[in-house]
C-alpha cells in the first residue's frame, strides 16, 4: 500500500524506523537465510536508513515550522522549503512500502533477493542524497533574509553552492529511483526520456540519416532497460559534462516528422496552420498616451543586422482575413494549411476580439512552435481564438537580446497587422513557458518603455525569471530533475546571455574591412539563417553599439579566471555528448558546509563542470526580470502564473509574484502538483498535465473576460 504523501513527518517517520527495525530483526534472526551475502546486505542498508532517518526528523520538523512564510500567500502554499520536505515524503515513502515487502516476503519462494536488495541500496543512497540537499537548504534559511528564497548579493555562497552540485553523486535518482517524486502516470514516460536520451548519446555524431539515428538508438536502448543502475550512471555522465550542441540536438527530435505527424493526429484538427515569414521594417505604432501620436519601431538587428522574424498562425476557426492575398504573400507559398482558401462556400467566421500571442519555451535554445502545436491546437479551439506563436532566433547562434527583439517586433507586428490575423485585438494576452514565459514578461517591459499599448494579460507558465545560478531551495532539486539538471540550466543560460566570440570577431574583421576599403557594412550573419538572410547594411550607431557590447563581453571573457581552469580545455569542449571521456578522480568533499559528524553525502566518479553566472548581462532586467527596478515593472498588464511544486524553478514564480504583489500590480500564483517542468508539452501524457494544462486555459480566459462577461456573438 502506498502511504498518504500528505502524512504527517513523525508519523512518517515512526514508520520508518518501525520497518527498519522488523527488517533488521527479520533478516537477522536465527533461522539461516538462504540468500547470504544478500541478506547482509539488506541487514547493512536498513541500518543506514533508519540512521538516516533518525537524524532527517528534527531537520524536516524545523521546515516545516517555517516554510509557510515563504509562500506566496496562505492561499497557495508552494516553495522549495516545501518541496524538498514534499520529495523527501516521497523517497521515505516508497522505502517504507519497499521494507514492508521485503519483511513479508524474503522468506518466500519466489522472493527476488538480488533485486530487493539492490533496489533498496539505490533508495537508501538516495535519502542520503536528499539529506544533504536539505543541509544545503538548511544554510539557506540561516542566511536569507525572513521570506526571501534566493540569495541576495552573495554570489560567493551561491558559488560554493554549485561546486558542492558539480560533485555530488546522481545516477541514483536516474536508474531506479527515477521519477519517485513524480505522478506515477508519469514515471514510464520519463523513463523512456532517459533511455532515449543515454541511446542517443551513444550514437550522436555519427553521420547518420534521422532514420538512421532512431534504428540505431531503438537497437542500443535494450541493455538501458534491463539494467537501471547502468542507465543512470551513463546519464549522470552525459549530464555532467553537457555538450549544448547534444542537448539541442536531442530536444530538436521533437520537430521530426514522425513526431510532429503524431502530435497533429492526437490533437485537435485545425483549418489554419500557417508558418509566416515577416520582413525586417520599421513599423509605426500609436503611442498608449495619446493614440494621436506614434512611434516607429525597428526590426530586430541585435548581432547580425535587420533580418526577418519567423512565425506560426494556428486558429481552429478560418477567420476573414487569414485567407486574404495580403496575409499568403507572408506565408513563402505555404498555402496548404488553410482549409480550402478562398471558395465561396467555406465558412468565413467574422475576426475574434481577442488574440493570443504565444513564445514556445526550450531554454532558448532548443525547439520551435512546431514542438508546442500539440497543446496550441487545443487551445486555439477552447478559447475560439487564433494563436500567433513566434519562432524566434535560438542560442548560442543568436544571444540575448535578439530573441528579445524578435518576440517584441512579432508582438508589434501583431498589432498593426492583427486583421490578417483574423482578429480585431480588443483584448491581447501573451502566453508562454519557461523561456517564453520570460519572454512575455520582458516583452511586456519592452512595450512599457517604449510608451506602446502593452497586453492585456500575460500567462507564464513555470517562467525563468533569474537566470543566474544563484541558490534557491528549488534549485537545490537540478540535483535530482531529470529534465532540468544544473549543468543543462547554467549552459542554456551562459547560451543566451554570452555573445559568441566567432560572431565578435566577424563583426570587428567586418567593420575594419568596411573602414579600410570605404565600403558600407554587411551583416553578420549565423549559419542557420546565412542562406534566408539577404546582406543588409546597417546603421552606423548600431554597428558601434553592437560592437561595444561584443568588446565588454569578449574582455569580460579573458577577465573571469573560471574560463581558464584546465577542465574547460580537453575535457569540457568535446565534440560528443556520447564520446567516452578520461574519468575524474573521485573528488574531495568541498569546504563550502559543515555537515554534522559522521555524515557526508555520496560523490559522483565523474567531477560536473559547471561555470557560475558572472557574466554582467545576466543581470540586465530585461534576461532576468526578477531583478528588475520597480519603474520597469510598474504599468505591468495581470500576470498569471502557473507553476509545479516540483519544478526546479518554482521560486522563480513565487519570488516575482512576492515582486509584483508588493508594488500592487495584480498578479495571481497557482501552484500545481506532482509535475515536472514543462509539463505543457506533456498534456496527453495523464489527467494530472490536462489538469494543469485547463488552469492555463483558465488564467487566458480571465484575461480575455477579466469580468467573466462573453465575447461578442460571432456569426
Amino acid at each position: 500500500m502506498r502511504l498518504d504523501s500528505e502524512m504527517d513527518h513523525l508519523a512518517l517517520f515512526t514508520a520508518l524506523d518501525k520497518v527498519c527495525e522488523e527488517n533488521i530483526c527479520v533478516l537477522s534472526g536465527p533461522s539461516e537465510s538462504p540468500y547470504g551475502t544478500v541478506t547482509k546486505r539488506l541487514v547493512a542498508c536498513m541500518r543506514k536508513i533508519r540512521q538516516h532517518g533518525r537524524a532527517l526528523e528534527p531537520l524536516v520538523a524545523s521546515f516545516t515550522a517555517v516554510y509557510h512564510h515563504y509562500d506566496f500567500d496562505a492561499q497557495t502554499p508552494g516553495n522549495g522549503y516545501r518541496t524538498l520536505v514534499k520529495v523527501l515524503q516521497s523517497c521515505l515513502e516508497h522505502i517504507i512500502h519497499k521494507g514492508r515487502y521485503i519483511a513479508s516476503n524474503c522468506r518466500g519462494a519466489f522472493f527476488r533477493a538480488e533485486h530487493n536488495a539492490t533496489e533498496i541500496e539505490e533508495y537508501c543512497s538516495a535519502l542520503c542524497q536528499l539529506r544533504a540537499l536539505l543541509h544545503l537548504a538548511q544554510r539557506l534559511i540561516h542566511d536569507n533574509a525572513h521570506g526571501q528564497l534566493y540569495l541576495a548579493q552573495d554570489g560567493d555562497l551561491s558559488d560554493r553552492f554549485v561546486q558542492e552540485y558539480s560533485s555530488m553523486h546522481k545516477a541514483c535518482f536516474y536508474g531506479r529511483c527515477l521519477g519517485f517524486q513524480y505522478s506515477p502516470a508519469l514515471r514510464p514516460f520519463l523513463q523512456t526520456i532517459v533511455i532515449s536520451m543515454v541511446s542517443y548519446g551513444e550514437i550522436y555524431g555519427r553521420q547518420q540519416s534521422g532514420i538512421g539515428t532512431a534504428a540505431l538508438s531503438v537497437l542500443t536502448s535494450g541493455k538501458y532497460v534491463i539494467d537501471p543502475e547502468l542507465r543512470g550512471a551513463e546519464f549522470e555522465r552525459i549530464t555532467q559534462n553537457l555538450d549544448l550542441h547534444f542537448w539541442k540536438s536531442f530536444w530538436n527530435i521533437t520537430e521530426s516528422n514522425i513526431l510532429s505527424g503524431f502530435t497533429r493526429i492526437t490533437s485537435n484538427p485545425v483549418q489554419v496552420n500557417l508558418t509566416l515569414t515577416v520582413p525586417p521594417e520599421s513599423l509605426r505604432l500609436p503611442l498608449a498616451s495619446d493614440p494621436t501620436l506614434s512611434t516607429s519601431v525597428s526590426p530586430p538587428v541585435a548581432h547580425w543586422g535587420p533580418g526577418p522574424v519567423h512565425m506560426r498562425l494556428i486558429s481552429y476557426d478560418l477567420r476573414v482575413g487569414q485567407d486574404s492575398e495580403e496575409l499568403l504573400e507572408f506565408s513563402a507559398g505555404d498555402v496548404a494549411p488553410i482549409a480550402s482558401p478562398r471558395l465561396p462556400w467555406v465558412h468565413r467566421k467574422p475576426p475574434s476580439p481577442w488574440l493570443l500571442i504565444h513564445f514556445h519555451g526550450g531554454g532558448f535554445v532548443a525547439q520551435t512552435s512546431r514542438s508546442h502545436e500539440n497543446y496550441l491546437r487545443n487551445w486555439s479551439k477552447e478559447l475560439s481564438v487564433p494563436i500567433l506563436s513566434v519562432d524566434y532566433s535560438l542560442s548560442p547562434e543568436a544571444p540575448f537580446p535578439r530573441a528579445l527583439e524578435e518576440c517584441f517586433y512579432a508582438y508589434c507586428w501583431a498589432l498593426k497587422h492583427c486583421h490578417l490575423l483574423g482578429s480585431t485585438a480588443d483584448r491581447v494576452c501573451l502566453a508562454g513557458d519557461s523561456a517564453g514565459g520570460n519572454l512575455c514578461i520582458t516583452v511586456s517591459m519592452r512595450a512599457l518603455t517604449a510608451g506602446i499599448r502593452v497586453p492585456d494579460g500575460i500567462m507564464a507558465a513555470y517562467p525563468a525569471t533569474l537566470l543566474t545560478t544563484d541558490a534557491s531551495p528549488s534549485r537545490l532539486l537540478t540535483l535530482i530533475d531529470p529534465l532540468l539538471p544544473l549543468s543543462v540550466l547554467a549552459r542554456c543560460i551562459h547560451a543566451y546571455a554570452e555573445k559568441p566570440k566567432r560572431l565578435i570577431g566577424q563583426l570587428i574583421e567586418r567593420s575594419f574591412a568596411a573602414i579600410l576599403t570605404g565600403s558600407d557594412f554587411q551583416t553578420v550573419q549565423p549559419a542557420e539563417r546565412r542562406g534566408s538572410l539577404s546582406a543588409l547594411g546597417r546603421d552606423t550607431v548600431l554597428l558601434l553599439s553592437d560592437l561595444t557590447q561584443g568588446a565588454s563581453s569578449w574582455i569580460q571573457s579573458f577577465l573571469d579566471p573560471a574560463r581558464s581552469t584546465p577542465r574547460q580545455g580537453a575535457d569540457h569542449r568535446r565534440a560528443s555528448a556520447g564520446a567516452p571521456r578520461p574519468a575524474a578522480p573521485r573528488p574531495a568533499a568541498p569546504d563550502i558546509l559543515h555537515y554534522p559528524d559522521g555524515f557526508e553525502p555520496l560523490r559522483s566518479e565523474c567531477l560536473a563542470y559547471v561555470l557560475p553566472t558572472s557574466c554582467p548581462v545576466i543581470r540586465n532586467p530585461f534576461v532576468s526580470p526578477l531583478l528588475a527596478p520597480p519603474d520597469l515593472l510598474k504599468g505591468l498588464p495581470p500576470v498569471h502564473l502557473v507553476a509545479s511544486a516540483l519544478d526546479a524553478l518554482l521560486d522563480d514564480s513565487v519570488m516575482f509574484a512576492k515582486k509584483l504583489r508588493a508594488m500592487g500590480q495584480p498578479v495571481t500564483l497557482t501552484v500545481v502538483d506532482d509535475l515536472p517542468h514543462g509539463f505543457l508539452s506533456l498534456v496527453q501524457i495523464c489527467k494530472e498535465t490536462q489538469f494543469a494544462c485547463d488552469i492555463c486555459v483558465s488564467k487566458i480566459r480571465t484575461v480575455f473576460q477579466p469580468d467573466g462577461a462573453t465575447p461578442p456573438p460571432q456569426t
